[in-house]
């Protein structure tokens, strides 16, 4: 059914029912954000390539629409045009315009995700563990300690961030799609690896998930002594609060959350917050305040994003409001190296001079945070900081987790480069021939040993 701007903008959702809007609303919305015909062409074909979903209450709550389309959370949740090629664009607009077949469209826009890295990391074959030759679907298993398990029920969100590095997840793509229902193939596999001590859901969004259901996968988890922790990937306080003060399980899923609590284990809540803005409304400071009451610990999180949140203002922000609320800092992300990364990307050296902006402006409490941290392929690398050794400039580093934990809390140094963006642009420093996860070069020499500097 076609919806009106007006319709889509009407005020006080914050107790309605979840309403989600998609690619056929979005000629209409981006229409009340002021642009002309040929612009709204050309994010509807950039939407036929990315996912697209918002609700009613990011678009009356935390858009601001006398700002876009400049406004931060409608970049974070509207395509923008030149966030693809613009011959790939044009392409895909003309055929819109052609009135293609869904198949052609299709056809059109596999091409592009093709070229976009849609699993980065080793995410679909490194990670995933194996019962003899066959792996285990849905799960993930790239650090000793963390299992990630994506439930097939919760591998959609209440909105779809414009950055997210997991957006193959929601193209309708089965070759693309990570998930499994499978209960047991979990809490046997845990089971049986003692050194797994945290398992974390992620997505999508795990709290889509009713709680009948999510439930039904958290709940045989707590029998397994050597697991101390659960996690719970989520932007939902951000996309939909009502998730857990108005929903019509709001309080079964808090009763839930209190019984991982009394069972010995740590909830860990991983909020994720891109702007201070998803802050504001007092419905999150409740749910907040509720999540809170059950013994979960939330740790907020989120990655530094070009045109959205690229200001050491902006997380100061966020940092002393997490704060205020009784949240805990936890992480600034790199932009991974998948979808448009070239248009979210900001440079390390100067995602490095915001985050210490940042830092250097909150009191101690909020220093738990850690960035900028990129989660690549070896590990979750962390930029310490630009500094000057024997003559050369150099970014010095180090390893948070890694795919091999000899390499973890093992510092190393790259070369300066004032446009990389990703661990792969940067190339190692101060002679040596190779970075700590590399086989080194035949015949190479030593260089100098990092962690003896």
């Amino acid at each position: 059914m076609s919806v009106t701007p007006e319709a889509a903008l009407s005020p006080s959702t914050t107790g309605r029912r979840f309403r989600a809007y998609t690619t056929k609303h979005i000629d209409e919305l981006t229409a009340r954000a002021g642009l002309a015909a040929d612009e709204r062409l050309a994010v509807q074909a950039v939407a036929t390539v990315l996912p697209f979903r918002v609700n009613a209450y990011v678009l009356d709550e935390l858009i601001d629409w006398d700002a876009a389309p400049d406004d931060p959370i409608y970049r974070l949740v509207f395509p923008q045009a030149d966030m693809l090629p613009q011959g790939d664009v044009a392409r895909i607009a003309d055929l819109i315009k052609a009135g293609a077949a869904r198949k052609e469209l299709n056809e059109a826009a596999n091409a592009v995700r093709a070229r976009l890295n849609p699993h980065p990391a080793g995410q679909m074959d490194l990670n995933v563990p194996k019962v003899g030759e066959e792996p285990i679907p849905g799960l993930q298993h790239k650090y000793r300690e963390t299992v990630l398990f994506f439930p097939k029920q919760g591998q959609t969100c209440h909105a779809y961030c414009t950055y997210c590095f997991r957006w193959a997840q929601f193209v309708g793509d089965a070759d693309l799609k990570f998930a499994s229902s499978e209960i047991d193939q979990l809490v046997e596999y845990v089971r049986s690896h003692p050194e797994v001590t945290s398992v974390l859901f992620t997505g999508g969004d795990p709290m889509i998930m009713g709680e009948g259901v999510i439930s039904k996968y958290i709940e045989p988890l707590l029998e397994i002594e050597h697991l101390e922790a659960i996690r719970i990937g989520t932007k939902a306080l951000a996309y939909w609060p009502q998730r857990f003060v108005t929903d019509p399980d709001a309080d079964d899923t808090l009763r839930l959350f209190e019984k991982v609590v009394a069972s010995g284990k740590n909830l860990a809540f991983m909020a994720h917050f891109s702007h201070p803005k998803e802050m504001e409304p007092e419905i999150v400071q409740d749910a907040v305040r509720r999540i809170r009451a059950t013994g979960a610990v939330i740790r907020t999180q989120a990655p530094l994003i070009r045109t959205i949140n690229d200001d050491s203002a902006t997380w100061e922000s966020m940092w002393r409001t997490h704060l205020r609320h009784g949240m805990v800092p936890y992480y600034m992300f790199v932009e991974r190296d998948t979808g448009p990364q070239d248009y979210f990307a900001v440079p390390l050296a100067e995602a490095y001079d915001i985050f210490r902006g940042a830092y250097t402006n909150v009191s101690g409490l909020a220093r738990t945070v850690r960035g900028p941290s990129m989660s690549a392929t070896p590990g979750k690398v962390c930029v310490d900081g630009v500094t000057e050794i024997a003559g050369e400039k150099v970014f010095a580093l180090h390893f948070i987790q890694a795919r091999d934990p000899d390499l973890v809390g093992r510092p190393f140094f790259a070369k300066y480069d004032e446009k990389a963006a990703w661990l792969f642009d940067l190339k190692p420093a101060l002679g040596a021939t190779h970075f700590p996860w590399e086989t080194p070069p035949v015949g190479a020499g030593g260089g100098v040993d990092p962690t003896r500097l």
